[in-house]
């Protein structure tokens, strides 16, 4: 009887639940997976958890397929060469193939006082903190949050719908990457609130004391508390244990999601960066991305050739509070189109996109391989970007040849 190919997947959110659950379906691999929690977190409810209207948490046992083993535990570090990963327990796993899906973090501010004086929402641990915060502060405190992408229009929506004072400093336009009607919509809803939404090239919070915010221009802005949800990056794990990363720390892959230091390591959801061209940080790609990595993963086991991964974006979708929200329609390359759902319309698509990334999990736990895009519905965008790098790599290969000639 042939042996089972011993799969590890770090981290349980979307992508690493959706890698897991695809890869149990194969007789021949035994699938691990590492998580620092016992729940699944719904990240996407973040906002909710800290405003009190959702626990953003699911029982694994309802997401993960029954065959995966899960290990409670954080990873400290991946020892490629031996492949095996040192645990914080200080047990040691070893693996004949990893899928890396770590997911992310918040990024460093680099703004004097952010660390001190500020409350991210990136991580379960997060939220949790600032709804004990906001239970501690009084209904009429002023509360700012820091960045007008869409986590922080979602976090002032949620809070100033039960009364708080919010104001949103943008650090540059209000929703930058939704369509100006959208962005309109968006900025209505808000003022209906009664959020107080500072954007353009002065809105940048340059420094953040203890009970103020300090402004580009030098103005400065009292407040109770001050949120912080402005941008993600990649935990620093890949990079420690030696692997090449992007900038943000994803791991750096080829178009299968194969690391490029190591053909048994995949990446997948916030921390992967394939052909250094990564996608939004997003549920929408986590899903796909973790079912590729671990299709690449079980074609290697099976002595095929992994192929490209494939995937174009619908949509963005942002709440506005219970009550409404916005579906910004996208192209395939995630730009904005002119199309939008907004109203109590555009929540009502927000709860649906929330509650089947959790279905989708839930099918692929029950039939592995169930959810899958097809083939055809790729980001043309993306492939012509590659192509360019592919020409630019052989013509820059020829000159090289033709200076050394």
């Amino acid at each position: 009887m042939q042996q089972q190919a011993q799969v590890v997947v770090i981290g349980g959110g979307y992508a690493g639940v959706a890698a897991a659950n695809r890869l149990s379906g194969h007789p021949g691999v035994s699938v691990t997976l590492v998580n620092s929690r016992p729940v699944f977190v719904e990240r996407i409810r973040l906002h909710q958890l800290a405003a009190g209207t959702d626990d953003a948490l699911v029982e694994f046992g309802k997401v993960l397929a029954p065959s995966v083993r899960l290990v409670v535990d954080v990873v400290e570090r991946i020892d490629a060469p031996a492949r095996r990963l040192e645990l914080a327990s200080g047990d040691r796993l070893g693996y004949d193939h990893l899928v890396y899906a770590a997911g992310s973090v918040r990024a460093p501010a680099g703004v004097p006082g952010a660390a001190e004086h500020t409350l991210a929402i990136a991580q379960l641990g997060d939220a949790d903190r600032l709804r004990e915060e906001l239970a501690a502060l009084a209904p009429t405190a002023p509360i700012a949050v820091v960045g007008g992408g869409p986590l922080g229009i979602e976090v002032a929506s949620e809070l100033a719908e039960q009364g708080r004072s919010v104001t949103l400093y943008c650090g540059g336009p209000l929703g930058p990457s939704l369509h100006p009607r959208g962005r309109r919509s968006v900025a209505r809803r808000l003022d209906a609130l009664g959020v107080a939404v500072v954007d353009g090239p002065a809105s940048r919070v340059a420094a953040v004391e203890r009970d103020a915010v300090v402004l580009a221009d030098g103005s400065t802005r009292s407040t109770a508390l001050t949120i912080w949800a402005a941008g993600f990056v990649a935990p620093d794990l890949a990079r420690l244990s030696g692997l090449t990363t992007d900038a943000a720390g994803r791991l750096l892959t080829d178009e299968t999601l194969t690391s490029i230091d190591d053909d048994r390591i995949v990446a997948a959801g916030d921390s992967a960066a394939p052909s250094g061209l990564p996608l939004r940080m997003s549920c929408q790609a986590a899903e796909p991305l973790g079912g590729h990595a671990a299709d690449t993963v079980l074609r290697r086991v099976d002595g095929r050739q992994p192929e490209p991964f494939v995937m174009a974006f619908v949509g963005l979708c942002i709440s506005l509070g219970r009550r409404h929200g916005i579906f910004q329609f996208e192209h395939r390359n995630d730009t904005a189109t002119r199309a939008h759902i907004g109203g109590r319309a555009g929540a009502a698509v927000k709860e649906l996109v929330c509650r089947g990334t959790v279905q989708q999990l839930v099918l692929e736990a029950r039939h592995p391989g169930a959810t899958r895009l097809p083939a055809a519905f790729g980001d043309r965008e993306r492939r012509r970007m590659l192509a360019v790098d592919a020409s630019d790599a052989v013509g820059a290969g020829a000159n090289r040849g033709r200076e050394g000639a």
